[in-house]
Parts: structure tokens; sequence; C-alpha cells
């Protein structure tokens, strides 16, 4: 299943947990993994903390300080950090599923990992049954 992904900044994590849940829902598959990917060469899939705000902003911060936008870069697009960023999270996770729903730690979320916004973007729920 696709969806459509809006982000509003250049760099963000949108929490995408719940549109996860609803992909799973509708599959009716109890058991298995939903794969869940991003299309894209510039923004990923991450699971990650959902509890504190911060999380999000320091691994934000963490990220632009190992690839910061502006490194001498050769790519003539201007955005290799994105690249870079994504590269590094990756472009998708493999969430388990049991009894029906996705199975998270107690304070993991999905995010959208947005490395070059703002764009609207694709994300792809793949939910396969357990064998």
């Amino acid at each position: 299943m696709r969806h459509e992904v809006r982000t509003t900044r250049r760099e963000e994590l949108v929490d995408v947990t719940d549109v996860v849940a609803r992909a799973v829902a509708a599959s009716e598959v109890s058991s298995g993994v939903a794969v869940v990917s991003s299309p894209h060469t510039t923004a990923g899939v991450v699971v990650n903390e959902n509890a504190d705000p911060d999380v999000a902003t320091d691994l934000l911060a963490g990220l632009g300080r190992i690839a910061p936008e502006v490194a001498g870069w050769r790519h003539a697009e201007g955005n290799s950090d994105a690249h870079l960023k994504t590269a590094l999270v990756g472009t998708s996770a493999m969430i388990p599923i049991e009894g029906g729903r996705i199975v998270l730690g107690t304070w993991q979320a999905v995010y959208f990992a947005e490395f070059d916004g703002p764009r609207s973007r694709h994300l792809d729920v793949t939910v396969l049954p357990g064998l």
C-alpha cells in the first residue's frame, strides 16, 4: 500500500506509526511482518523513541554533525548530505505483526525521515503473512 507523506521542513522525522498500523489492520494478516519503505534516495525510515521529542531533534542534529549540509560535496544538486543521511538510516524497516497488530516497544514509533524537503513523498507498507 502506498501512502502520501507531506513534509514541511528540509529535515524532519514524521511519525507514521498510525499509517503502518492502519495498513496492517486493513490487510487482515494476523501474524507476519510489515515492511515499511521509502522509495526515495533522500528520505528513509527509522524506528526510534517517541516519548520524548528531544530524541528526534537529537537524531537530526547528530546526523547533521556526521553529514553537514555544506561540506564541499561534489553532487551538483546540492543535497549530498541528504543522500548520506538516508544511507545511514536506511530506506526500510521490518515491523513484526502479532494478533493483527504491529509489535513495537513501549517507547518506539515508526518515522519517515525527510532529509531534502519539504516535499510530497511516498511511503510503502507491504504486509507479509507469517509461514
